[in-house]
This record gives C-alpha cells, structure tokens and sequence, in this order.
C-alpha cells in the first residue's frame, strides 16, 4: 500500500510547484499591466518568448527594448525573441540553462526552469523592496 501512495505524492508536489510558479508569473504579469499570461508549460504560446520577455519587464522594468521583439510569425522571429529572452534573463540575474530551441519548441521541462529561474528573481528584488 506505501508503494502505491509514494508516487501519488512525487506527482502531486511536482504539479503544486508548477501550479505556484504558473500563479507567481501570472500574478506579476497582471500587476504589472502585461496582458499575457498562460495556463501550463505547455502552453503552446511561449513559443513566441513574448510571455517571457514581458515578466523580465515585469521583474525589471525598463530593462526590455520592446523594438527588438519581433512578432514571432516565423521560426526565425520566434528564434530571435527566444535568444533576446534568455540574454535579457540572464541580464536581470537569472541562471538560464535553456536553449532558444528549448523555448520555440515549448519543451515544458526547460521553460518550467526559465520561469523557476525568473520566479527566484523577482522574490530576491521584492525583498530588497522591503
């Protein structure tokens, strides 16, 4: 029976901490008037990095060039947001490992880090608020 139930736990804590990182993101999207936002790691819009680069702004405002986001109506946009995203996130301090492809792709495993990686970022600058 403890067999059986081991599982079920590594499942459900693995769910609950994407689920408060979707929320945390979600969150500061919204407070910081971006209109994206997204519901899984999956979420076949990340693609396009545009989600990504708006919480980097969200986190550290002032710091995106929205000129040099592209409207990611083709690989090679979408490749060029996704760079410009990770550089941007490296920029504010977060320890990106994903590749671009990683994020054109919507591989969930990687985003889930980039955004993990962002979350640490902005719970670090929110303390030195206060």
């Amino acid at each position: 029976a403890v067999r059986q139930k081991v599982p079920k736990a590594v499942v459900s804590t693995q769910s609950t901490g994407d689920n408060e990182i979707i929320r945390w993101c979600n969150e500061k999207l919204e407070l910081a008037g971006k209109t994206s936002s997204f519901a899984s790691f999956k979420d076949s819009s990340l693609g396009t990095s545009k989600t990504i680069v708006d919480l980097i702004d969200a986190i550290s405002p002032g710091y995106i060039n929205y000129d040099l986001v592209t409207p990611a109506s083709n690989e090679d946009e979408k490749f060029l947001n996704a760079r410009y995203a990770i550089t941007m996130a490296r920029k504010v301090g977060a320890r990106i490992f994903a590749l671009p492809e990683d994020i054109t792709e919507v591989n969930p495993k990687m985003i889930m880090t980039v955004f993990a990686c962002l979350m640490s970022v902005g719970f670090a600058k929110d303390q030195q608020k206060k």
